[in-house]
C-alpha cells in the first residue's frame, strides 16, 4: 500500500507544465516540502525534472496532507511562471546552514554601529511621556 494517493495528474500544455494533486496518508503535520518532492519524484519517476511544491495542506482531524505540485522540464520557464518567493523558500530549505551564517554576519555588523550611536548620544532622564497615568490618578483622588 502506497502512502501517496494521486487525486489529479494533468498536463497543462498552455503553461508547459504538469500539475499534480495528491494525498499523503498518515503523515499529517510531519511532512516537509522537500521530503514531499522526493516522494513524488520517486513515485512518479520524475528524475531530471523540476518539481515545485506549491501547497501542502493539513486536514484537521485527519492524518493526511494534500499537496499541489508543478512539474517543469525547464528551470528557466519555471522561474518565469512561479512566484520568486517560492524559489527563495526552497533554496533556503535546501541550504539552511549557509543562510544562518549570512544572517549572523548581517546581524553582527549593524549591532556594532548601534552600540556606537548609543554611546555618542547621552541618555535622557526617565520622564513620564504618557499623560494617561496622571488622568487615572486624578480620577482616583476625586472619589
Amino acid at each position: 500500500m502506497s502512502m501517496i494517493e494521486i487525486l489529479s495528474d494533468e498536463n497543462n500544455s498552455f503553461l508547459s507544465r504538469r500539475e499534480i494533486i495528491c494525498d499523503f496518508k498518515a503523515l499529517g503535520g510531519k511532512l516537509k516540502k522537500l521530503e514531499a518532492v522526493e516522494m513524488i519524484t520517486k513515485e512518479l519517476k520524475l528524475v531530471g525534472k523540476i518539481v515545485i511544491p506549491i501547497k501542502l495542506q493539513n486536514h484537521t482531524g485527519q492524518p493526511k496532507i494534500t499537496g499541489i505540485f508543478y512539474v517543469y522540464d525547464d528551470e528557466k520557464l519555471a522561474r518565469e511562471h512561479v512566484n520568486p518567493a517560492i524559489f527563495a523558500r526552497l533554496d533556503k530549505a535546501k541550504n539552511p546552514k549557509e543562510e544562518e551564517k549570512d544572517d549572523k554576519a548581517a546581524d553582527a555588523k549593524p549591532a556594532k554601529a548601534d552600540d556606537k550611536a548609543a554611546d555618542a548620544k547621552p541618555a535622557k532622564a526617565d520622564a513620564p511621556t504618557d499623560k494617561s497615568d496622571t488622568k487615572t490618578k486624578d480620577k482616583g483622588e476625586d472619589n
